[in-house]
């Protein structure tokens, strides 16, 4: 069991990081909410993970703190609740949201994560209601992600594609990028990011 990696970021395409360990890379699925808090690209980082086996894969999830990367373990013990759907929950949730959506009923709110339906929405809601501590601070001002030195051409394809891989539809993710511009037309796509999100989680 891999759980925590040490090492200098070598690369970032969300939902993906590839983190070298000694020469050895390791690709990592990290939530929007760990990859918006990362440094700069070979910079040190320490990602707390989880390693999810599959009859098909391997794969690794990474959270810059432990209580997030516990709230990933409560989360895919909820009956139809994934990895994958757990990834994109942490990515427009981070805890203190995700708490309040539970403590309020906001059913409205889950079911704007991509793959979360109504009956998905309110079993995390009565499963979570007595699990949720009130650790998670409230985070509402999410730091940005440290640009990469190079030059980002297409932030807002770059922003879709991230969006895409969390699981949004395509013309979801289109129309939550094109919102996000038209708020702040010179954003990079870690910006793109963030504010589409942002969109979608409860008030």
């Amino acid at each position: 069991m891999i759980g925590r990696l040490s090492g200098s970021l070598a690369a970032v395409q969300p939902p993906n990081l590839l983190v070298d360990v000694q020469g050895v890379g390791y690709e990592v699925l990290a939530p929007m909410t760990t990859i918006f808090e990362l440094p700069a690209l070979g910079q040190p980082v320490v990602l707390h993970t989880h390693l999810a086996v599959s009859e098909t894969a391997q794969q690794l999830y990474g959270f810059i703190r432990e209580a997030d990367r516990a709230l990933f373990r409560t989360l895919i013990k909820v009956n139809g609740v994934g990895p994958k759907m757990a990834l994109a929950i942490l990515s427009g949730l981070d805890g203190a949201a995700l708490a309040r959506c539970v403590s309020e009923d906001n059913v409205a709110a889950l079911v704007k994560v991509p793959g979360v339906g109504k009956k998905t929405a309110e079993r995390l809601i009565i499963e979570l209601r007595d699990k949720l501590a009130p650790q998670f601070g409230d985070s509402n001002d999410i730091p940005l992600m440290a640009a990469s030195a190079e030059p980002k051409v297409d932030h807002a394809g770059e922003a879709e594609s991230a969006l895409a891989a969390l699981g949004y539809k395509p013309t979801e993710a289109t129309k939550m990028v094109a919102r996000a511009a038209k708020e702040q037309p010179e954003a990079d796509s870690a910006t793109l990011i963030r504010l589409a999100l942002k969109s979608m989680a409860p008030a």
